[in-house]
């Protein structure tokens, strides 16, 4: 390969004590021009290079005198000649072709950008195909959709190729292709792309392909297509009001011209024309209905194509709705109507009566006989087109049942099976419904204001909460309703309410130990008053004198003391009742009151 270091080797043969070896280059006209030699003398080689012929690097020997290329150049293509001379041995020569690969550059390549025409009866250019730079030669190939094509040199009408190589200043060697084609229809959507192939040392071979390339074709038209680009039916439906696209495409190239139209009474009436091939109508209206077309004009098709294609464009409308009365609907309970529903659209449309989701019927007239308060509500109509999808209307009107209040009650059930404890606590909720809504009210304090039902349509709802008493067990809680129309009550019954006997018994017990523990303190308090007078504080027979009592008579200082003491006991004694320690405090104080 180029730049490769290269050896040539020339080794005699036998055992020889002396020889004389010379390197030649042999030129094209078989001129020899010595380049180095080498002599051996005993058992030492003498080496000297005589001529490099300019070529850089110079030319070297080693050390077995085998001459050296440090790096190989097209230039060195030639034969080597290797002349020993062994004295009365003889002389001998062999020679050595040297064979320099260079891999060429990227092959490139330039298609003609120009229109081609299939209508042309001889081959046209194609395109350029180069590698540069490569040795030897390399050689170039065509290829049509990854096929390679089989083309000859000479020139004919349905396709060849052409080539020419350039030798470049540096020894390496250029190669340029051009392609000549007869073009079909079918090749405007062809892939092309050519490739370069070169020789590599050992006999390998590589290969260098250019990028894929598209030509533009001119072919007549041959056929059309026209298409609604909008949302449609397959029957060719679209809604009033949409804006509507229409498309045609026909198969010539370049894109021919296109001319849109209406007919109207048999009568084209040219709508647009443009290179496009496609017509918008904004806003499209019930009166464009109609058949719609579009032409190709291309003067180069053949007589016999088929430029022109019409369709039907059908506009679908629907009308708002009418209903034979308002949106508000107000009847006495019991009583029965009708309600028309009226619809006008194209295609027929479908009606359809729902309440709440539910499907009521498929005429136009609605019938409601013998109205309940569960025929309140709201009724739609719906008017559809299953032909032309999202194309549909309702409309829809309140029904109000006038009549007196309906009572619903509930409450909670008793703990202890079967019967209320007093204190129990129980919620209370009663229901009503009717129209004008009801008020509600209940014959105890503290019911909750009346609110619409959670999932009860027309219904509303009020609650109480109490605790369950024996009065209330006898009198029981009533709740009403009421409106214009009339009154309606519920009573709510509790049965007999239980006494609650573990929690009286409990409160008794707490009230006797309270008073118990008073009378002691105060006791106790008493005898600390009279210290000194033990005795007044044991209960005693009636009459018999106090123990001490001569010594408490003697005694100046302490008888005003003990005599205030029990007189303040007396008084209080007095002003709130007597009988027992009471009376036993007055008691005392008369006999000490008697002594000297």
């Amino acid at each position: 390969m180029r730049g490769d270091p290269v050896t040539l080797d020339c080794t005699p043969s036998g055992t020889h004590d002396y020889f004389m070896l010379e390197w030649f280059l042999a030129d094209r006209s078989g001129i020899r021009h010595r380049l180095a030699s080498a002599e051996l003398q005993g058992s030492k080689l003498q080496d000297k290079v005589h001529d490099s012929r300019g070529r850089s690097p110079p030319y070297q020997l080693d050390s077995r005198g085998r001459l050296v290329l440090a790096e190989a150049q097209v230039g060195d293509e030639r034969d080597y000649v290797c002349v020993v001379r062994a004295g009365a041995a003889g002389t001998a020569e062999a020679t050595a072709r040297l064979i320099v690969f260079a891999k060429p550059e990227d092959t490139e390549v330039t298609p003609n950008k120009g229109i081609l025409s299939v209508m042309e009866d001889t081959a046209q250019e194609i395109a350029t195909c180069n590698s540069r730079n490569g040795n030897p030669a390399p050689q170039i190939m065509w290829y049509r959709n990854g096929q390679r094509l089989e083309v000859p040199m000479e020139m004919n009408s349905e396709g060849y190729m052409t080539s020419r190589t350039v030798r470049e200043a540096s020894g390496l060697q250029s190669l340029t292709s051009t392609l000549y084609l007869r073009l079909r229809k079918a090749d405007r959507d062809a892939s092309f792309h050519c490739s370069a192939h070169y020789r590599l040392p050992t006999g390998q071979h590589g290969r260098l392909d250019s990028p894929a390339f598209h030509l533009t074709l001119h072919y007549p038209t041959e056929h059309v297509q026209f298409w609604v680009g909008s949302p449609s039916t397959t029957a060719g439906w679209v809604r009033e009001g949409d804006s509507v696209q229409l498309f045609c495409q026909g198969d010539g190239s370049p894109s021919p011209e296109y001319t849109f139209f209406h007919l109207q009474d048999k009568q084209e009436v040219v709508l647009k024309t443009n290179l496009e091939g496609n017509l918008t109508l904004e806003g499209v209206q019930r009166s464009q209905s109609g058949t719609y077309g579009c032409r190709v004009e291309d003067y180069d098709a053949a007589e016999d194509a088929e430029l022109s294609k019409t369709r039907e464009l059908h506009v679908a409308y629907l009308d708002p709705l009418e209903l034979s009365i308002g949106e508000e609907l107000s009847l006495p309970l019991g009583n029965s109507t009708a309600v028309n529903c009226s619809v006008q659209g194209l295609p027929t449309p479908t009606l359809r009566w729902t309440k709440d989701s539910a499907p009521l019927g498929n005429d136009p007239t609605l019938s409601l006989r013998s109205i309940t308060f569960d025929s309140a509500g709201t009724y739609v109509c719906e008017a559809f087109m299953s032909t032309v999808p999202l194309l549909s209307r309702t409309r829809s009107f309140k029904l109000l049942v006038q009549g007196p209040p309906e009572l619903r009650a509930e409450e909670t059930k008793p703990k202890a099976e079967g019967s209320w404890t007093e204190g129990d606590e129980v919620r209370l909720t009663c229901y009503a419904r009717g129209y004008p809504e009801p008020k509600l009210s209940w014959s105890q304090l503290g019911g909750s204001p009346a609110e619409p039902a959670p999932g009860e349509q027309g219904w509303v709802s009020s609650s109480l909460t109490l605790k369950v008493t024996s009065a209330l067990s006898r009198d029981g809680v009533s709740c009403a309703a009421s409106n214009p129309h009339g009154h309606d009550q519920h009573v709510f019954h509790f049965g007999t309410v239980a006494p609650q006997t573990s929690q009286a018994g409990v409160a008794v017990m707490a009230v006797a130990v309270s008073v118990g523990l008073l009378l002691i303190v105060v006791a106790a308090f008493y005898c600390m008053r009279r210290k000194g007078h033990p005795g007044c504080c044991r209960r005693r027979e009636k009459g018999s004198p106090p123990p001490r009592e001569p010594e408490l008579s003697h005694s100046g200082s302490e008888r005003p003391e003990q005599t205030g003491l029990l007189m303040g006991g007396a008084s209080g004694g007095a002003r709130h009742g007597s009988g027992g320690f009471g009376d036993e405090v007055v008691l005392s104080l008369r006999t000490a009151q008697k002594q000297p």
